[in-house]
């Protein structure tokens, strides 16, 4: 359990942030604190007004530029939940969230904790068919929650079967799992595949572009192990072609297409440069009914902007070239640097480049487990635009 105790430091604001604290705000920079904290990572602090009225808890973080994650706000006299009272009823009702939506014997991979939309800062905890695997943003953080694995058995009860709690920083060995996602059957690294090798916030979408492949052709882009394509194969599409620039990547996305029972000659799998994939395509002439481009982020820090537009650009240039005229292109972002409307401008854009038209159906985000809370916008980080082509 964690070792803070109910004795927290003060510290005091150098801002006045009062008003966007007790709205829910869980972040509190170093520069906007008075100077002289010299705290250990973890350590339980009560944030206080310039004039030292008691005003949030939260957690210190001795390093990055994120000082204090805050817990629960409160004006003077307001009485503080316990800690461990605290963390253990936040992370079962994190969990009730999930299982009131989802049918385990249907879907069995989701996001447990998603940090501060969770009232948990710091914190993520995504499920894999009976393991839980833990990312903590800072040593803060990890100081803070401490050996997590106890709280999280508590919280799933006998609800959620678990078996195992892995450190996504600290992982070793191997550990493959199958999972099952709205029925269609996955197989997950979780000790070296990125994010356990199936992105659980798109799943929602994976759900949507499988709803509308029957009988058309698929080009899935920065595909990873294959969850778009594979979803759209289950849901009759003529043909997929899944590109990613990792060919043992492209070879798991080869297993889970196996795992599935469906026709490999049907599936093309590409293990190269997406980019290069789209040029030679136009060149060759070849055209996809439906085109979804879900690349990494471009932009992982605010400077990156400029060059992500551009990159951006150019990737939606290429990527209606490929989309048949009355097509559906279908492009993600999933970086919080780069807003919505940055986001539709390069797509807007990039189409125009290509001589061919676009029309906006809808944007959408994240799956539910990965909830957005207006105090924080920073999470809404997803962005999955979806638009026909002519």
């Amino acid at each position: 359990m964690t070792s803070v105790t109910e004795n927290p430091a003060p510290i005091l604001l150098r801002k006045d942030l009062a008003r966007s604290i007790r709205q829910g705000q869980p972040w509190i920079y170093r520069d906007a604190l008075q100077p002289g904290d010299d705290l250990p990572d973890g350590a339980l602090v009560e944030v206080r007004t310039r004039d030292g009225r008691p005003l949030a808890r939260g957690f210190w973080d001795a390093r990055s530029p994120i000082a204090v994650r805050v817990l629960e706000s409160g004006g003077p006299g307001h009485r503080f939940t316990d800690i461990e009272t605290l963390i253990a009823g936040r992370l079962a009702a994190a969990l009730d969230r999930r299982l009131d939506r989802l049918d385990l014997a249907n879907t069995n991979a989701f996001r447990w904790v998603h940090g501060e939309a969770d009232l948990l800062p710091g914190i993520h905890a995504d499920y894999y068919a009976g393991a839980a695997v833990i990312r903590f943003d800072g040593a803060g953080a990890r100081a803070f929650y401490g050996p997590i694995e106890e709280r999280l058995r508590a919280a799933a009860g006998s609800r959620l079967p678990l078996d195992a709690v892995l450190d996504r920083d600290q992982r070793g060995g191997a550990d493959e799992r199958e999972v099952i996602e709205d029925g269609v059957r996955f197989l997950v690294d979780l000790a070296h595949g990125q994010k356990g090798g199936l992105f659980l916030d798109q799943r929602e979408n994976r759900l949507l572009v499988a709803g509308r492949a029957r009988g058309k052709s698929l080009l899935n882009l920065f595909g990873y192990t294959g969850g778009f394509a594979i979803h759209a194969a289950v849901a009759c599409a003529r043909r997929t072609d899944t590109v990613d620039i990792a060919a043992p990547a492209i070879e798991a996305a080869r297993r889970n297409f196996e795992l599935n029972n469906l026709d490999l000659a049907s599936a093309g799998l590409h293990a190269t440069d997406a980019f290069d994939f789209l040029t030679q395509a136009i060149k060759r002439g070849e055209q996809w009914d439906i085109v979804v481009s879900d690349p990494p982020s471009f932009a992982a820090k605010c400077d990156a902007v400029p060059a992500a537009r551009q990159a951006y650009q150019r990737l939606h240039r290429l990527a209606a070239s490929v989309t048949r005229p009355g097509g559906l292109l279908c492009a993600a972002s999933c970086s919080s640097h780069v807003g919505r409307a940055d986001f539709l401008a390069t797509i807007e854009s990039g189409v125009r480049q290509a001589g061919r038209n676009w029309q906006l159906e809808a944007v959408y985000g994240a799956a539910f487990d990965h909830p957005v809370i207006a105090a924080f916008p920073q999470g809404d980080y997803l962005k999955f635009a979806v638009g026909a082509v002519s």
